[in-house]
């Protein structure tokens, strides 16, 4: 299975100096095997260490941080010597160890030459007396489910990625059929590793279902045991009303929707929570279309999605019927996935601003704004191939971008300054619009 996150932590190991890394990530996107994968091509060893079952390395952080007496002792935990030259360190669970993520200080200050990567569900998030996070002295990379570029390479349909990529779109309008059913799967599988390589292995979407819905029931249990007991239920609550806020025509959250009554501060900690933890995306509205956006941002105005469009479907329980049924899966909870599917690829792009913009005197609303190459970029996502999109047309006269993308299912075309980007193609949105 290829990650595009792989070209990151090979362009971190070339840096001539660089931090300690952490790489970031809900559960079950994949860190661990990122991790590993990348130590097994481009380093002569590994030295894997994981803190949520191995109380002697756990041990070995409590007695200080002097980085020379670590490093041996590591040695002798995973079997071998560990040297700055040839050797990647891998902390997994690194959440289970909180010495061990504070130690990544002493690392980047005191021996710089290892090169060391740190994993962890709820990282940063729980706090733990007597330790700190390494701010200043440890650099990020995140890692989200696989787009759809990464999906249909771990199916096989690599050959499908060409055409987009080089803007060839008669070819692609030629197999428009293959690349909508390609997105249809998608759409239902999305892009959990685990739950894509059943797929491959089983080609049985009652199998992918079974699977999503054992990472729904481990995020649960993720719930009760990192947070204190007061607030595992209001996190429960918030998250099982994420498919009915997004089936509002106006997909704004809505406190009194989670519970009635409710208020921002009854859910803040819980909101909090799943965000830190990369469960869901928090996308705010922008009360003007301008650079920077993060100057005009609402912050008691949002939506919520969840971190993975198939995960969406199962929490849901969206049935694979709607594979097969034309194109009722882009239209379902009123272009909801489509939403999903496109923020989730717009996610994968590093160090870009999302946000939504909405008219407060109008129904007038776009899906997504971006901050891109320092231009206001407004993107409208249509279900199926309707183009009447109202509000872009207005939003257009209103501000006058350079450029503006209407993304459906039909085929590619550009009209002064507007992009019309098929669905299964917004992934590849910086080769088309340059």
């Amino acid at each position: 299975m290829y990650r595009k996150a792989i070209e990151q932590l090979l362009e971190w190991k070339n840096k001539k100096e660089h931090k300690p890394l952490i790489l970031q990530g809900a559960r079950q996107v994949g860190k661990t095997w990122l991790m590993k994968e990348f130590g097994k091509k481009y380093y002569k060893q590994v030295a894997y260490i994981t803190f949520d079952t191995n109380e002697t390395v756990r041990q070995i952080f409590t007695k200080g941080f002097n980085i020379e007496r670590i490093i041996t002792e590591l040695g002798l935990a995973v079997g071998f010597k560990i040297n700055s030259d040839d050797t990647l360190i891998i902390f997994d669970e690194v959440q289970e160890c909180p010495q061990a993520l504070t130690s990544l200080k002493y690392f980047n200050e005191n021996a710089s030459e290892y090169d060391i990567i740190a994993a962890g569900s709820y990282l940063g998030v729980a706090h733990h007396e007597g330790t700190g996070f390494p701010v200043g002295k440890v650099e990020f990379i995140k890692l989200y489910p696989l787009d759809f570029t990464e999906f249909l390479m771990a199916t096989g349909n690599e050959r499908f990625i060409e055409p987009v990529k080089d803007k060839n779109f008669d070819t692609v309008s030629t197999f428009k059929t293959d690349y909508e059913y390609l997105l249809k799967q998608y759409l239902y599988i999305g892009g959990m590793p685990d739950v894509v390589q059943d797929f491959v292995q089983k080609n049985d979407f009652n199998s992918v279902r079974e699977k999503q819905n054992v990472i729904l029931e481990t995020y649960e249990q993720d719930f009760s045991k990192h947070i204190q007991a007061n607030v595992v239920e209001k996190i429960r609550m918030l998250w099982h009303s994420i498919p009915s806020q997004l089936a509002k025509e106006n997909k704004k959250f809505i406190y009194n929707a989670v519970k009635k009554g409710a208020r921002a501060k009854d859910f803040e900690l819980a909101l909090a929570w799943l965000r830190d933890t990369g469960l869901i995306y928090k996308i705010h509205r922008v009360t003007k279309p301008a650079i920077p956006l993060i100057a005009y941002e609402d912050f008691d105005v949002f939506k919520i999605y969840i971190l993975d469009v198939g995960l969406l479907g199962a929490l849901a329980h969206l049935d694979a019927q709607t594979l097969i049924d034309g194109n009722t899966i882009f239209e379902e909870f009123k272009g909801t996935f489509a939403e999903q599917y496109v923020l989730q690829q717009l996610k994968t792009i590093p160090n870009l601003p999302i946000y939504y913009w909405s008219n407060e005197r109008s129904k007038g609303e776009i899906d997504y704004i971006i901050q891109y190459k320092n231009e206001i970029i407004p993107i409208e996502v249509k279900a199926a191939t309707n183009l009447k999109a109202k509000s872009l047309s207005q939003f257009r006269k209103d501000f006058e971008p350079n450029k503006s993308i209407r993304t459906s299912l039909a085929d590619y075309e550009f009209n002064n300054g507007l992009y019309n980007i098929p669905l299964y193609a917004i992934n590849f949105m910086k080769d088309v619009i340059g």
